[in-house]
């Protein structure tokens, strides 16, 4: 066995107990701490109602001047025993914590100086930062309150993704939005959003693509040794048959790194220069010599 291989095998298990409550702790405050600058310093002053909890207190605050971080504070409690009642106790203790740091964020860092006054940059910076605190947020199994609650219980009994969940109960604040305000602002709140969704799918399914290739050959034992040997990576025969011969015939799957992409293509094509190989981004790996899932 290879050096490489030995050390694969000996990835430290995923975090558990009092040492993960603490991870995902800290994460929930950071997150929370990033979705408060990206309210406060680009959509707040700029009137971009971005949807949920955050958007109605842009709203509450255009139309009767109440603080953003009350408001949000008034609307997550309901929305919290909302939770405690259909995610667990487990889920409303973090909702907790984030339902109340992320207002008292808001608060603190109301005053801060604003980096532009430009609608178009507010509302993809704005998406960006509150994307990455979401992110992070739910990274540390937690969440922030308000309308991200209902999107995660909507998700958990739906099986819809969070980000299309987001969309729907943010898309109707961004509507009252364009009916009360400006249809100018609902479409910068429109950008902001979708930047938020994209961002958030990032955070969730990782930065680092890998590859995963499919290799039909009439030499699949010679290319599984070399892969085996060679690349040092495990592959997996899968059973298929040819759709225009009927034949039955190997095709072998290989996950990769982004940087072994090169020599596989290279050694497939040392051993059968006519073989067939499909290559595609995976855009998350758990298990042996890739990550653990910490969760």
């Amino acid at each position: 066995m290879s050096q490489k291989s030995s050390n694969r095998r000996k990835a430290s298990l995923p975090m558990s107990g009092p040492q993960r409550h603490v991870v995902d702790t800290l994460l929930i405050i950071v997150g929370s701490f990033i979705i408060a600058l990206g309210f406060n310093l680009f959509f707040l002053p700029n009137g971009i109602a971005s949807g949920g909890v955050s958007g109605i207190s842009v709203l509450t605050e255009a139309w009767f001047g109440m603080e953003p971080a009350f408001t949000q504070w008034a609307l997550n409690i309901p929305l919290f025993i909302l939770g405690i009642l259909l995610l667990g106790k487990n889920y409303g203790i973090r909702s907790l914590l984030g339902s109340v740091v992320l207002p008292l964020f808001v608060y603190l860092t109301k005053d801060w100086p604003l980096p532009t006054s430009n609608p178009l940059l507010a509302s993809i910076y704005g998406g960006i930062a509150v994307g990455l605190g979401i992110g992070i947020v739910y990274r540390g199994r937690g969440s922030t309150g308000g309308l991200t609650t209902l999107a995660q219980i909507i998700q958990k009994y739906s099986g819809l993704s969070f980000s299309l969940c987001v969309v729907i109960l943010d898309g109707s604040v961004i509507l009252l939005a364009a009916c009360t305000l400006s249809l100018e602002k609902a479409l910068y709140a429109l950008v902001g959003l979708y930047v938020t969704g994209k961002v958030i799918d990032a955070i969730e399914l990782g930065f680092n693509y890998s590859k995963v290739a499919y290799i039909i050959s009439d030499h699949i034992e010679p290319i599984t040794a070399a892969v085996l040997k060679d690349l040092d990576r495990g592959c997996t025969k899968l059973n298929a048959t040819g759709g225009y011969t009927g034949t039955d015939r190997t095709v072998l799957m290989v996950v990769i790194g982004q940087s072994e992409t090169t020599r596989l293509k290279t050694l497939v094509q040392s051993v059968d220069p006519e073989a067939f190989v499909i290559i595609s981004n995976a855009h998350e790996v758990l298990g042996e010599g890739f990550k653990l899932q910490g969760s």
